[in-house]
């Protein structure tokens, strides 16, 4: 087992002073007199003085807007910040001033088409042919546009599309189900709707025109439909009539971009909504804007990734998850975006090492689950591919554990920047992650990202090191969201941010900073467990868990029960062959006393055959334990916001059967 805070990579002086972050710091000293020599002075900067650190973002990136800002930020109140008041610009604007004909843009690989690539020409050409349809469509800036649509070129142009004309942009994976997507999208009432007929994972075609057309009879505000046939070029059973064919659309004179005009919008001018994963009641919308989400993804994936025009970004996502808009978003910087559509296990259990080594990837991003997978099964990619190309692997979804870190070095390239981040969806980026500059420990992810004054608060408010507290970022972000759609008065968005630490922004995360500045998430503080009255983060058990081969996944909640007692049980899903008996209960029980303490030890262990997890890979810890406390299903838990919603059945069956431990 790997010792937490153990060292395992340190960048080379070359690797560091190639790197954006200190090319950035050479502009500061020269541009701004700014002697900052290391990441943590730059990091202190970038706190202490928000205005000028996001003012120098603007400049260093040279932020094209038809109106100059009045300010930098009106003032520093959360919620409510203003930031760049007067500004207009346009996010696809500042991704498409990219374009270079010839020079790749994407490559995009699917269980239907194989590895192809499209060119920044090709890609800005579709887009702007594309918006010009919108345009005729009388889309106007702050219509919604909503796709269900795959991880596919098309959904790319789409959304650019929609940003190039000042529409919002709100998309679902096909693979969710109808009540879940009229969840997300009833609530924001779109004009346009994307789809295609149908998708195909695990070698298996999944018709979905039936559910469109369900869709479309539930969404009345829906004035224009864009079809693209995936499964059948030639399907000629539109969702209903007057339906767009995407080629049709693309057909006729190119658009010079000479002749096309981006809609210069407001800093603050909403550009997606994305939404909360849903698991009980409806998804949160979340609207970000133009302005926020393009200073954030020039300094996310410029310094914290390391982004160059050279570089190749490939994270495996579906287009209802955050990471796809991040992953379309680096192309802002010039670099390859990869996408892939499909299993990430098949036909081979190490496809997606495959895709990476033909598509040469630079960075290359998955789970922590699926790292754990690739442990469990014995992979080892270097054996396999060319792994050469890869500079960083990160690792986001869940807490990383330091097994998992070592697993890359010893599996993959023993010279490789392995980092972690967190954030997510509420601000369409990251708290904490990576540095080029800065060593890798074991565990820890690297540094608080530039620009986020994230601290741990304990239970008096205050801020703490080398303790776990509250994840808590105590200024304003351009990022964080402009509100939640159709939220009177605000009151979702001060609820869900502002309620426990008033003018600060509670994110529900545990979190822990240590003296050095490396961060630890340790979960969700509404799932963490509570044993008399010490606080345990799941993300330890799993710790544990993974280093058992007999168990290839686990889920543990603790219940408060009458009179003041707890239980504590554990799910584990085996491994085919492998039997729950007393040996490996006792094992189980025996390494997490060993490696934590008693706390830690499960009242009961049981073996499950699923599970469950939202739709965006976070696994059900509150929606289980509000079941087994006594909760209706459909109250505890959003069956269509789940990836398998079968994997609840036990559960409830559990909660139904299993009455002693609810009597205390």
């Amino acid at each position: 087992m790997a010792n937490e805070g153990d060292l395992l990579w340190r960048p080379s002086a070359e690797f560091s002073e190639n790197s954006t972050i200190a090319e950035f710091q050479r502009w500061l000293k020269a541009e701004r007199d700014l002697d900052l020599k290391d990441y943590p002075a730059l990091w202190e900067w970038s706190v202490d003085e928000i205005e000028a650190f996001w003012g120098a973002i603007w400049d260093y990136f040279r932020v094209e807007t038809s109106t100059p800002p009045e300010c930098v930020l009106r003032s520093r109140i959360m919620p409510g910040a203003k930031w760049f008041p007067g500004s207009r610009v346009n996010f696809a604007e500042h991704v498409l001033r990219r374009e270079v004909a010839g020079k790749t843009a994407l490559q995009h690989l699917s269980e239907l088409h194989p590895l192809q690539e499209m060119s920044w020409d090709e890609l800005a050409g579709q887009t702007r042919k594309l918006a010009q349809a919108l345009r005729s469509f009388g889309v106007a800036p702050g219509d919604r546009v909503a796709s269900f649509m795959p991880n596919i070129p098309e959904t790319v142009i789409a959304l650019l599309a929609t940003a190039s004309v000042g529409a919002i942009w709100s998309g679902c994976s096909p693979d969710f189900g109808v009540t879940s997507v009229l969840d997300r999208f009833g609530q924001i009432g779109p004009k346009v709707f994307f789809c295609v007929d149908g998708y195909r994972y695990g070698g298996k075609d999944f018709d979905r025109r039936a559910e469109i057309k369900t869709l479309l009879a539930d969404l009345p505000s829906v004035e224009h439909v864009v079809y693209l046939p995936l499964l059948s070029a030639d399907d000629i059973d539109l969702p209903r009539p007057g339906t767009h064919l995407w080629r049709e659309l693309q057909a006729g004179t190119a658009i010079r971009p000479e002749d096309f005009r981006f809609e210069p919008v407001e800093f603050d001018h909403p550009l997606w909504i994305l939404y909360s994963s849903g698991t009980t009641g409806l998804p949160k919308p979340i609207v970000h804007g133009h302005g926020g989400i393009t200073l954030e993804m020039f300094k996310a994936m410029t310094f914290h990734l390391n982004l160059k025009p050279e570089s190749r970004m490939f994270f495996y996502a579906t287009t209802g998850w955050v990471v796809w808009n991040v992953v379309v978003a680096s192309l802002i910087t010039g670099a390859q975006a990869i996408l892939y559509d499909g299993h990430p296990a098949w036909p081979n259990p190490d496809t997606l090492w495959e895709l990476a080594a033909a598509t040469k990837a630079t960075v290359f991003g998955a789970s922590p689950a699926y790292i754990s997978m690739m442990q469990k099964n014995d992979i080892v990619p270097k054996q396999r591919y060319d792994l050469s190309a890869i500079e960083c692997i990160l690792m986001s979804g869940s807490p990383v554990t330091p097994e998992s870190m070592v697993w890359c070095y010893e599996n993959v390239r023993d010279d490789l920047w392995v980092t972690s981040q967190s954030g997510g969806t509420d601000i369409g980026s990251g708290f904490v992650g990576a540095s080029p500059t800065l060593p890798v420990y074991a565990g820890e992810i690297q540094a608080r990202l530039l620009g986020v004054d994230a601290q741990a608060f304990n239970e008096s408010g205050e801020s703490v090191i080398d303790e776990v507290g509250e994840l808590v970022i105590c200024k304003p972000m351009p990022s964080m969201p402009l509100y939640f759609w159709n939220d009177t008065d605000n009151q979702r968005y001060l609820s869900s941010y502002f309620e426990t630490f008033v003018g600060k922004w509670r994110h529900g995360d545990y979190f822990k900073v240590n003296a050095r500045g490396g961060c630890f998430i340790y979960g969700r503080s509404d799932s963490t467990l509570n044993r008399y009255g010490v606080r345990i983060g799941t993300a330890e058990i799993y710790r544990c868990l993974d280093e058992i081969p007999e168990i290839l996944d686990s889920l543990i909640v603790n219940l408060d029960l009458a009179g003041g007692n707890f239980f504590m049980p554990l799910f584990v899903k085996l491994r085919p062959g492998a039997a729950l008996d007393d040996a490996l209960v006792t094992r189980i029980k025996d390494t997490l006393r060993r490696q934590y303490s008693p706390r830690h030890v499960p009242d009961r262990v049981y073996a499950v055959d699923a599970i469950p997890y939202t739709l965006t890979g976070k696994k059900m810890e509150v929606p289980v334990r509000s079941i087994l406390l006594g909760r209706p299903l459909l109250s505890a838990a959003n069956p269509d916001a789940m990836a398998d919603p079968a994997a609840l059945d036990y559960y409830v069956r559990f909660a139904a059967e299993s009455l002693d431990y609810r009597r205390g």
